[in-house]
């Protein structure tokens, strides 16, 4: 019955849906899992199912119901879709999908570019070179941190410096700003400078690594 209906309605068409490999779903008796024994006897029918689809993308989907990464910005991948058959207390059985979506970055450059200057280490005081895009919405509240390369979160820096408070120099093309000496890791180490947007709430640049 859905898929007549796909076949006449336009806007089922543009849905998808994973392969049936798994029992008709209703109707079963209560706490059970034998289909209908009432006088009805209604015939087992995969009555429960899972569609979806994409909004305003060209989709070509593959056989593993897989869009092209090429072709869109964002893609999907079914992982499983399976009934749960040991749920008795309705007469339908529970279907559930798993997906993995994939999105492309919406833009191939960074905002800001940034690099440490110079040796650092806990013995000086240590300077940060960045610069932005031009249209790049600027804070008086955002800062740079400073994070081992194993960070999971924007909130795990060692030490942060703001990028208004704690610049030294500036020109048309970069800015400069410095960390004091006494907030440097004294065991020194692998690390990253992150840049954080206060208006994007977003970390919007990342250094290379280096060392300490």
């Amino acid at each position: 019955q859905l898929n007549m209906a796909k076949k006449k309605e336009a806007f089922l068409k543009e849905f998808k849906e994973g392969p049936l490999q798994f029992k008709p779903t209703y109707k079963f008796d209560l706490y059970s899992d034998v289909y209908d024994t009432s006088e009805k006897k209604r015939k087992p029918a995969w009555t429960d199912r899972i569609l979806w689809k994409m909004k305003n993308l060209c989709e070509v989907a593959s056989k593993e119901g897989e869009f092209p990464e090429e072709e869109n910005l964002i893609s999907v991948t079914l992982n499983n879709y399976v009934s749960h058959m040991t749920y008795g207390i309705s007469d339908h059985k529970p279907v559930t999908g798993t997906f993995k979506l994939e999105m492309k970055p919406l833009i191939s450059d960074p905002l800001v570019t940034l690099s440490p200057e110079g040796e650092w280490s806990a013995e000086h005081d240590v300077f940060i070179r960045y610069s932005t895009v031009p249209e790049f919405p600027s804070s008086a509240w955002d800062w740079i941190g400073l994070f081992q390369v194993t960070f999971r979160h924007a909130n795990d820096y060692v030490t942060y410096a703001w990028v208004e408070d704690d610049e030294i120099s500036s020109n048309k093309d970069s800015r400069q700003v410095y960390m004091s000496a006494s907030e440097i890791p004294k065991m020194g180490g692998e690390f990253l400078l992150c840049y954080f947007s206060n208006n994007l709430q977003s970390i919007v640049g990342i250094s290379e690594p280096f060392q300490v």
